[in-house]
């Protein structure tokens, strides 16, 4: 799909259906006719397109004539309910031009909502190099915002495993640690590319510009920071509750033991008082039901303040 956007005198942004100049062009799972099509039209090497649609693309930045390639990751929520992991990261690419800006990307999400949507201030398509680092400054703040969801989902998981003895909660744990795995991963590769264009000039800054820049740095370092910390506590939090869960279920156990023990003994009484023989001590008495049934009781009663002593129960 491509879809053309431009900002107007009155800085409204409005849809278009061809190119024009300063322009936004959005691609999203675009096919082959519409990437050849914006090839045409912008002049622009296909394999910038094509580099930004591969899953596996890693964040980097180049730049070839007066054409200027960005490959950001930023965090998507996983629809597919068979995925181990609540949170991935797919490559946004950003590609800039005299004339245009192009967004190239393997699905619609929520960064580039946020823009068509005018929840954005200040947002103009003309701008190339504030719309790329506006663009730079919300992926950083969704990094964020749902490091802080995962941080809310571990103290959920967390309360749930004090008393628990399933392995449901450890795997949710892993699903979690595995998405901070994503999320580090991607993120320190989009600070190396933040660290390229503070170094190398591949973008023209004014002075706005440079101090958006420092604060998509600031965002982006924050939350590899939060990232890492998360994931170090998941960690220690796996091997630890692994242990409350076998911890909590030998205490079952040991209390079932306990119990068993306890319950055999009036068995092994009756068993012996049922048995066919000629002599059984107090067979004619005339309480012969209840002597059993004491004697049974008694060392049952003696057995369980034994085991109560030693904390059994």
């Amino acid at each position: 799909m491509i879809d053309i956007y431009l900002t107007d005198e009155q800085d409204r942004l409005i849809k278009k259906d061809e190119l024009a100049k300063g322009c936004w062009i959005n691609l999203t799972r675009p096919s082959e006719l519409e990437v050849q099509k914006v090839v045409d039209g912008t002049g622009i090497p296909s394999d910038f397109i094509r580099d930004s649609l591969d899953d596996d693309e890693r964040s980097r930045i180049e730049k070839e004539d007066d054409t200027v390639l960005i490959i950001v990751d930023f965090p998507v929520l996983v629809q597919d309910e068979s995925d181990s992991a609540p949170y991935d990261t797919i490559p946004l690419g950003i590609i800039v031009t005299p004339f245009y800006f192009i967004t190239v990307c393997l699905q619609s999400n929520p960064i580039i909502d946020d823009f068509i949507n005018n929840r954005i201030r200040n947002f103009f398509t003309y701008k190339k190099t504030r719309f790329t680092l506006q663009i730079l400054y919300v992926i950083a703040r969704y990094y964020l915002k749902y490091l802080k969801t995962i941080d809310r989902r571990t103290s959920l998981i967390e309360r749930e495993l004090h008393e628990s003895m399933r392995n449901k909660e450890l795997f949710n744990l892993l699903s979690l640690e595995k998405t901070l795995v994503y999320f580090t991963t991607s993120l320190k590769s989009n600070n190396i590319v933040m660290e390229k264009m503070t170094k190398q000039r591949f973008l023209r800054m004014y002075e706005d510009d440079q101090d958006l820049l420092e604060d998509v740095i600031i965002e982006i370092k924050q939350a590899i920071e939060m990232s890492e910390v998360h994931s170090n506590i998941l960690s220690g939090m796996m091997d630890a509750y692994a242990s409350v869960i076998s911890n909590n279920v030998n205490v079952v156990m040991k209390f079932l033991t306990t119990v068993t023990i306890v319950l055999s003994i009036p068995t092994m009484v009756a068993s012996f008082w049922g048995m066919n023989v000629d002599w059984i001590p107090w067979q004619h008495a005339s309480h012969a039901f209840l002597i059993p049934i004491g004697i049974a009781l008694g060392f049952a009663g003696i057995t369980a303040l034994f085991f109560w002593k030693k904390k059994y129960f």
